[in-house]
């Protein structure tokens, strides 16, 4: 298969372009830079595979039919497998809590729901809870999973609001699938001429992510050169540069694994934001690397 990369991001399919709207608020989201990563994706592949799916961002963007959206974090999937099979269900999760901030004040409704949440960690909670968080920095407690994030600033787009970004995304990922599983398994299903493209939880700033604290690097770029034995283009987002460019992020030794590196400008830090609450974050600013086997 010959393969050619997109060299300037305006060669880009004009389907390949971001979403208006996020649908979901997570940390390390792409939304801002999906349309440049997609742009450094093969020319031509078959099935695309997301086995940390997050946000969606970069799924979103490349709207491809054949894709595969996969996490381990099983609530998160069920709000994709819902947003697939019904989205009229999505919408009435989120109208039903938005109405309870309505009825009983913002910040004791959010954390009723949150309570709910940590209770019996489920998909609709979450759906509300990841939209009207602090920051949208969604964060977990190490020891037990307990979701803490405090209740947001700002108040929580209005359910009419909420319901276009649903039809929105819905036209994009309706002929994906989405499922609940670990990486590894999603990503030994790829075969030749299949692309994955991986976005996992972020060593140097990311480890109040569900399920980040036991996450090994030096496992996945295992999993990443069976892939890439197998004729798999593989594109991993993964830690560049912090503090302005003065932090340059180790990674394991990667022993001729990928061919190509870019650091892609990400702007300041989101996480940063939250951390300091409003402090000049003029030294955050923060590059990523889009590590690629091809």
């Amino acid at each position: 298969m010959q393969t050619l990369l997109f060299q300037d991001p305006g060669l880009i399919n004009e389907m390949a372009k971001p979403p208006k709207g996020q649908l979901l608020k997570w940390i390390g989201n792409k939304q801002r830079f999906a349309r440049k990563i997609v742009s450094f994706f093969p020319d031509r592949f078959n099935t695309y595979y997301e086995p940390f799916l997050g946000s969606g961002a970069v799924l979103g963007t490349l709207a491809k039919d054949d894709s595969v959206g996969a996490d381990s974090f099983k609530p998160l999937v069920e709000i994709w497998q819902t947003l697939a099979r019904s989205p009229e269900t999505l919408k009435q999760w989120y109208e039903q809590r938005w109405h309870l901030t309505v009825n009983h004040g913002k910040k004791e409704a959010y954390e009723a729901i949150k309570r709910s949440y940590n209770s019996h960690p489920n998909a609709p909670d979450l759906l509300f809870l990841c939209r009207s968080c602090y920051g949208g920095v969604v964060r977990f407690r190490q020891a037990d999973g307990y979701m803490s994030t405090p209740c947001g600033i700002h108040n929580p787009i209005s359910p009419g609001a909420f319901s276009k970004r649903v039809d929105e995304w819905r036209a994009r990922v309706k002929k994906a699938i989405f499922v609940h599983a670990e990486y590894e398994d999603t990503m030994s299903k790829a075969r030749k001429g299949d692309l994955v493209y991986c976005d996992p939880p972020y060593s140097h700033t990311q480890s109040i992510l569900y399920g980040a604290q036991s996450f090994s690097l030096e496992r996945l770029f295992e999993v990443i050169a069976a892939c890439k034995s197998r004729g798999v283009f593989v594109a991993l987002s993964i830690d560049g540069q912090k503090r302005s460019g003065r932090l340059k992020c180790s990674l394991p030794p990667a022993d001729g694994l990928f061919e190509r590196e870019i650091l892609l400008d990400c702007g300041r830090s989101m996480l940063k934001r939250f951390q300091m609450n409003g402090l000049s974050l003029e030294d955050e600013v923060v590059h990523d690397r889009l590590l690629l086997t091809y």
